[in-house]
């Protein structure tokens, strides 16, 4: 697995792109002279937690015949106020909605965060702390 970054501006603003050809833009902060023109890198962190889980969770989901109408996940992290401003702790929150079983929409939850997800398993061989929370809403 390979991805390329270029600078694209004066400042700090940078597209990744895939072998396939989709590209990502990040940005610094404000604070250092950013434009806010995309995410900055430890925001796709967060985004990769959410994707990653995600991803696994709705094959889960679909092998169990679940009807999924919607997944929206919030995912928060807290760093060190030192450099390097590593994460310390994230948590995550999956609302689901459509007509599932709870008891499959924790197990896929579960097997995700403590199994399946590599973003959520380096983090956490690195000393992160991660949580999950999960609702089913109507």
């Amino acid at each position: 697995m390979t991805v390329e970054l270029q600078r694209i501006d004066e400042a700090f603003l940078f597209e990744t792109t895939n072998a396939e050809g989709f590209t990502v833009l990040a940005d610094a902060s404000p604070d250092i002279g950013g434009q806010g023109k995309g995410p900055r890198p430890m925001e796709l962190v967060l985004a990769s937690v959410a994707s990653c889980s995600s991803i696994d969770i709705v094959l889960l989901l679909q092998k169990q015949r679940q009807d999924l109408q919607d997944l929206r996940v919030r995912v928060t992290g807290q760093r060190t106020d030192t450099v390097p401003r590593v994460f310390t702790a994230i948590q995550v929150h999956y609302s689901f909605a459509g007509p599932l079983d709870a008891k499959k929409v924790e197990r896929a939850c579960r097997l995700s965060m403590e199994k399946l997800c590599s973003v959520s398993m380096m983090l956490k061989a690195g000393g992160v702390e991660i949580t999950w929370t999960y609702e089913i809403v109507e």
